[in-house]
C-alpha cells in the first residue's frame, strides 16, 4: 500500500506550501499584536469611562447637601453597567483588594479626566469648596504613593480590577456616608469591529492569490524546461527552447539548446556512419555473389551465396534503419485500427500458413495524429516478429482512457529469457538460444520499431506470458 505523503512533490506546490504557511504565520503573529493592543486599548477606555462616570457622580453628589444626595443620585444615575448607592458603611464584597498599579492606573486616569476640567458649580448646586477639590490631589493615596503634602483626606476603597471584569468601590463622603459602587465590566472584545474580519479576510486572500500566481509565474520555466526534456527525448530535432526571459532562466535554456545541438550532431554522425557503411558494402557483397557463381563446389557455393544473401539483409536493414532515423514525416490523422487490419491482411498474405493463427481484437475504428508510414512500419515489424518467432500474431487493441492507447500483439512461441528482454532491443542483438537464426532476421527490427514509438511519445515493452508465447505491449499518446 502506498504511504500517505502530506508532502507535496511538485516545486510549485511545495513553494506555494511554504510561502502560504509563512503568510499565516505573520498573520497569526499580527492577529495576535492587534487583538494585545486592542485588549489595552479597551481597558484603557474601560477604566477611563468608569472613573470619569464614578467621580462625576461623586463631585455632583458631594456638592449636594446631604437630605437631597439620594434624590440627586437618582436623578443623575443612568448606567445600568454599575449599581450605586448611598451606605454608612464601604462596599461589602469577596473581591480581593485592588492593587496599587491598578489604583494608581486608575487614579491616573482621574487626574487627567473630568475632575482636572472639573466646573465650579454643576447642575445650579453650590460651589465645590476649594480645599476639597484640593484634596482630590492630594488624597491619602496620593499622599502614600507620591509623597503630596496631606490635606483632609478623601477616603477610598476599592476591590476588583479590569483583570477581574467586576470592580467594587466606596469613596466617603463628607458627612462620613459612603458612596458605594460595583461596577461589572465586560470582557475585552479586540474582534468587535465591524469591517475588521472583512478587511482581514480580503488582505488575506489578495496575498494568498498573489503569492500563488507568482509562484505559478516562477515556476513555468521549469515546466518549460521539463517540457522541452520530454520533447527531446522523443524526438532529437524539437524545436529549441526561447532564451528569453530572467538571466538564470536564459542561461538555463541557452545551455539546454547547446545540449540538444550536441545531441543531433552526434545522432547525425552516427546515422551518417552507418548508412555509408551499408551503402558501401553494397558493391563488394554483389562482386562476392558473381564471384561464388564461377565456384565448382556446390555445396560451398551455396553456403557462400547463402551468407552473402544473409549480409545483403542486413545492410538492406542498415540502410532502412538510417532513412527511418532522419525522417521528417509529419504527423496526420490515422485511423489505427484500419492501419492494424490492413497489416494482419498483408502479413497473411505473406505467411498463408499462420493467416489462421492472425486475428484483431478492439473498436473498428480508433483515429489519433501518428506519422503513418513510421507507425505501419513498426506496428509491421512486431507483428512479422510475432508470426517469424511465435507463428501467430493475435492484436488487441484498447480504446484511449486517460490521455493514452494501448496495443496488445501475442504470439505463441517459445518467449524470451527474462534477462534478455530489453536486451533484444539492442541494435543487431538476437537470442540465439531461442530465435532460430535460420528464420532469418537481422536484430534491427524490434529497435526500429521501439525507436518510432519512443520518437511518438509512446513506448513498447515485452513480457513472457503465463500460459507460454511472447506478448508486446505498446503505449501510445492521444
Amino acid at each position: 500500500m502506498a504511504r500517505f505523503r502530506l508532502w507535496p512533490r511538485s516545486l510549485a506546490t511545495r513553494t506555494a506550501a511554504v510561502l502560504l504557511v509563512g503568510l499565516m504565520a505573520v498573520q497569526v503573529a499580527g492577529l495576535t499584536i492587534h487583538a494585545l493592543d486592542r485588549i489595552d486599548m479597551q481597558q484603557v477606555a474601560q477604566v477611563r469611562e468608569l472613573a470619569g462616570q464614578i467621580f462625576s457622580l461623586y463631585r455632583a453628589v458631594a456638592a449636594t447637601a446631604p437630605e437631597r444626595r439620594g434624590e440627586v443620585l437618582a436623578a443623575l444615575h443612568r448606567n445600568p453597567r454599575f449599581a450605586v448607592a448611598l451606605s454608612n458603611a464601604p462596599p461589602r464584597t469577596d473581591l480581593p483588594p485592588m492593587g496599587l498599579p491598578a489604583l494608581r492606573r486608575f487614579w491616573t486616569e482621574v487626574e487627567a479626566g473630568p475632575l482636572s476640567r472639573a466646573e465650579p458649580r454643576m447642575g445650579g448646586g453650590p460651589a465645590v469648596d476649594p480645599a476639597e477639590r484640593r484634596g482630590w490631589a492630594n488624597s491619602e493615596f496620593m499622599r502614600r504613593n507620591f509623597g503630596t503634602p496631606g490635606v483632609p483626606p478623601i477616603d477610598i476603597v476599592a476591590h476588583g480590577g479590569i483583570q477581574l471584569h467586576r470592580m467594587a468601590m466606596g469613596i466617603r463622603l463628607s458627612d462620613g456616608t459612603w458612596l458605594n459602587f460595583d461596577a461589572e465590566l465586560g470582557p475585552p472584545r479586540p474582534w468587535h469591529s465591524p469591517t475588521f474580519m472583512g478587511a482581514f479576510g480580503l488582505m488575506t486572500v489578495v496575498a494568498a492569490g498573489l503569492t500563488l500566481w507568482a509562484v505559478r509565474r516562477l515556476t513555468t520555466p521549469v515546466r518549460v524546461l521539463a517540457a522541452a526534456a520530454e520533447a527531446l527525448g522523443r524526438d532529437v530535432n524539437a524545436p529549441p527552447l526561447p532564451e528569453t526571459g530572467p538571466e538564470e532562466v536564459a542561461t538555463a535554456a541557452i545551455a539546454f539548446n547547446t545540449m540538444a545541438s550536441r545531441i543531433r550532431r552526434f545522432v547525425d554522425d552516427r546515422t551518417t556512419l552507418l548508412t555509408a557503411i551499408g551503402h558501401d558494402l553494397r558493391t563488394p557483397i554483389t562482386r562476392l555473389k558473381l564471384r561464388a557463381e564461377f565456384m565448382d563446389d556446390d555445396e560451398l557455393r551455396g553456403k557462400m551465396l547463402a551468407d552473402l544473401a544473409e549480409l545483403e539483409a542486413m545492410v538492406a536493414a542498415t540502410l532502412a534503419f538510417g532513412r527511418d532515423a532522419r525522417t521528417t514525416e509529419q504527423p496526420v490523422s490515422l485511423d489505427l485500427a484500419e492501419l492494424l487490419r490492413t497489416i494482419l491482411d498483408e502479413a497473411g498474405d505473406a505467411h498463408p500458413n499462420a493467416a489462421g493463427q492472425l486475428a484483431y481484437e478492439g473498436p473498428n475504428h480508433c483515429t489519433v495524429r501518428l506519422r503513418s508510414l513510421a507507425m505501419k512500419r513498426a506496428l509491421t515489424n512486431l507483428v512479422a516478429n510475432a508470426i517469424a518467432y511465435g507463428a501467430a500474431a493475435r492484436v488487441r487493441l484498447t480504446a484511449p482512457a486517460g490521455g493514452s492507447l494501448r496495443i496488445e500483439i501475442e504470439d505463441d512461441g517459445p518467449g524470451i529469457p527474462p534477462e534478455e528482454l530489453e536486451r533484444v532491443f539492442e541494435p543487431f542483438h538476437r537470442v540465439e538460444s531461442s530465435r532460430n537464426r535460420e528464420t532469418g532476421g537481422t536484430g534491427l527490427g524490434l529497435p526500429i520499431a521501439r525507436d518510432i514509438l519512443r520518437a511518438h511519445g509512446g513506448d513498447v515493452v515485452l513480457a513472457n506470458r503465463p500460459g507460454g508465447g511472447l506478448i508486446a505491449r505498446l503505449t501510445l499518446p492521444v
